[in-house]
Formats: structure tokens, sequence, C-alpha cells
């Protein structure tokens, strides 16, 4: 009817948004440049005043996006600790810039944007105050894909007046036989449960890159059977150069919007290019609704402005499907690189990858991402500096000073796997 999704939520809520978005023509779009791609690619090192600079250009170019993610995950963090900058600043002021597009954040689910689990009273008010403050679509998740933490920031959002759009967590690969831990049957599983808490939209979040074009086509084409008026939203990383293939499946296979990032910021460990996505759906039923011409400007900005952040990058000059062996997040790849840089364990890049695929082993295969992927990391790299193989932390594992977070994890304080 012509109107903006973001006016959609405004005059109809969430329930009228996830309406849209489903009766909407064509896949949608959303950018992950203001968060994901700058944590994924420049260790999170974007300030506001970069993004703010752009802003009333991305808002025309992009006004047909799903959302724009600004927000969540570690910006928060960073922003505070080594930016010295106000994360709810930011999002004011960007809000501010783009009243027409909707925002979307990461919510960690009992973790809000932090590495612990916080009291619910402590969520609920994280969540008013996020929507007050311009927020609309928050993206809930476990690192375990444990829908009990996942429930209260279903809760906590659906009070705030955010779209709840809850993620179920992707590893392993369900298009291989032999890899049955996580199937498509647990996937659906998962789908049910969170579906049965009311939420919004469901997304699918491949935070290594995981998901090939033929296992997103058979997990999208399963969900959308059994799930018609669910919307659906793919999420992953282009660390093995895939992302491209896999998004464009996803999207034949039903999937409302998928995320991308400008061209300059997509690729390896972030998302896939966006030109590359609207280029390949131009003028096809599934249309994204972003012109190329018009993103040329935003794609020449941040060509310019990653030179600007040379300091922060990891140096990777191309994907590599070794990802598909360790199974590291994208949003982790370039933190865990300078980590163990300061650590002393520069030039064992190759090794600490390795381990990192030992160390889930000895842990149980579980799903990996902020915060458990942290605790793969850490005993990752405790494993290289101590020259221990997985049989030796099994063998040795009553006498080792083990991290913190691997105890934590071993205790039950990040949920149940």
């Amino acid at each position: 009817d012509g109107r903006s999704l973001k006016a959609v939520l405004d005059e109809e809520g969430p329930e009228g948004f996830a309406r849209a978005v489903r009766q909407h023509r064509g896949v949608l779009l959303t950018d992950t440049t203001w968060r994901d791609a700058h944590q994924s690619l420049l260790a999170t090192r974007m300030r506001t005043y970069d993004m703010a600079v752009i802003a009333p250009y991305t808002r025309h170019a992009l006004r047909n996006a799903f959302s724009l993610e600004n927000w969540g995950g570690a910006t928060f963090d960073v922003a505070l600790r080594f930016l010295h900058e106000c994360p709810w600043e930011r999002l004011q002021k960007l809000r501010e810039l783009v009243p027409d597009i909707p925002f979307q954040m990461l919510l960690r689910g009992a973790n809000a944007v932090g590495y612990t689990s916080y009291p619910d009273n402590a969520v609920h008010h994280f969540c008013t105050q996020a929507v007050r403050s311009g927020m609309d679509v928050f993206r809930i998740f476990d690192s375990l894909n444990y829908t009990e933490n996942m429930r209260l920031g279903i809760d906590a959002v659906g009070a705030a007046g955010g779209v709840v759009e809850a993620a179920i967590s992707y590893t392993g690969d369900i298009s291989d036989p032999e890899r049955t831990k996580y199937s498509l049957d647990y996937y659906l599983g998962l789908t049910r449960e969170l579906v049965s808490h009311g939420i919004h939209v469901l997304a699918i979040k491949d935070m290594a890159g995981l998901l090939k074009p033929a296992a997103a086509e058979k997990l999208v084409g399963a969900i959308r059977r059994e799930f018609p008026d669910l919307p659906i939203h793919v999420h992953t990383h282009d660390t093995a150069g895939t992302g491209v293939a896999s998004m464009l499946a996803a999207a034949h296979a039903g999937a409302d919007a998928v995320d991308a990032a400008l061209d300059p910021m997509s690729g390896i460990t972030s998302q896939p290019a966006m030109g590359a996505i609207a280029a390949a759906l131009q003028g096809t039923e599934l249309d994204t609704g972003v012109s190329l011409g018009e993103l040329q400007p935003l794609i020449d900005h941040w060509e310019e402005l990653r030179r600007v952040y040379a300091p922060f990058e990891s140096n990777q000059k191309s994907g590599s499907a070794d990802v598909y062996t360790h199974e590291m997040p994208g949003g982790q790849y370039t933190n865990l690189l300078f980590q163990s840089q300061s650590l002393g364990l520069t030039g064992q890049w190759s090794q600490i990858k390795r381990a990192y695929a030992e160390a889930n082993r000895v842990l149980g295969d579980i799903v990996k991402v902020t915060p458990s992927s942290k605790v793969v990391g850490d005993l990752a790299q405790v494993m290289v500096q101590n020259s221990l193989s997985a049989d030796q932390v099994v063998e040795q594992a009553a006498e080792l000073s083990l991290p913190q977070s691997v105890v934590d994890f071993l205790r039950g304080d990040l949920g149940v796997p």
C-alpha cells in the first residue's frame, strides 16, 4: 500500500509488521554494515560519527529494506570500553537521522548485551529503554539454543512493544546424513517451541557460515511448509565464500528476508555482498527493491572509509572452506585473532583454528555463538599455549587449570546444551 515497514510497525504494531512482511512481494534485505559487518571484519571498532555521516543517504538508498542492523551484539561493550562512546546516544542519534527504516539489534536472551545472565527485571527494563530510544526489531537468541533462556528475552521484548525475532542458531550440516546431532528434525522442533511462545518473526542465525545452499533450501523449505504464515529471516557469514549462493537458495525456498552487507564491508567473515544479491534477483519475482545505481554512492563511501580502520583488519585475504571444520563464528574470528596475538600466540593462528575444532569436540560439539563460542575459544588458546591435545585435556581435566568460562559452562551457568 506504499507505506514503509516502519510506518506499518508504528501504526499496526508487531503483528501488523509480520503480516506486511509475509505479504510483501520479493525478498527483503537487512543491511548489517552498522553492526555485524564491522564486528566481523574490524573488531567492532566503527565509530558513531562514521555511521551518522552517511545515514541521510542510507535512509534514501535502503528505504525498501527490512531493517538496518545497528546495535546489540558486541557493539554495546566495545562502544563503552574501547571507543568511549555511549551506545544509547548512538541509537538515539541514528534514529533521528533515519526515522523511517526499522532498526534491528541482537539480544542474547537472558544475557541481553552482556556475557552473563542478568536478573529478569534488568532485561525487561533494558528492552523497554531500547524501544523508547528507537529500536524496533530484536533478534533474540541463546548460545546453546536453550529456549528457556530465550523466553525471558521474548517476554521482555513483547512487553516493551518490539518485534520479537527469535533465532534458531544453526550449526552442523543438515545436508550431510552422517551428521545426526543437529538434524532437520532438531531445527523443526526448536521452531515449534519458539512459535508456541508467540514470536513475530523466525530468524535462522548461521553465525559461522555453515549453511550450505542445499541445506538452506532444505531447512527454509521445511519451515515454510509447516508454518506458511511465519516470516522467515536468514542470517549468514560469508567465511567459506558461499554466502550469496546460500541466501539466494533461502530466498527461492521461501525466506522473506536475508542479511547482507554493503559490498566493501562484505565477504570473508562478514555477510554476503548486498550488491550481488540485489543484482542476482533484479527483475525477477524476488526483486529486492534495492537499486544498484542508488547503492553505488554507499559503496563508494564505505570503500574509502574502510581504509581508515586498517589497523583493526584481520588481514585475512580470502574466504576459506576450513570453517566447515573449525566452525568458528564470523563475529568471533577477528576478535579471537587479536586476542591470540595479545597472548603471545602470533604465528600460531592455524594451530588455534585446529585446536578450536578439538575443543568443540571435547565440550560435546556444542552450538557456538557468544558466549558459548568464547568457552570454545578460551579452551583452544589454553590447548595451544600448553601444547595439549584433545585426549590430554580429557585425561588431565582434574589437574588442569581450566579457563573460568569453561568451568562456568560445565557447571551449567550458560544453560543446557
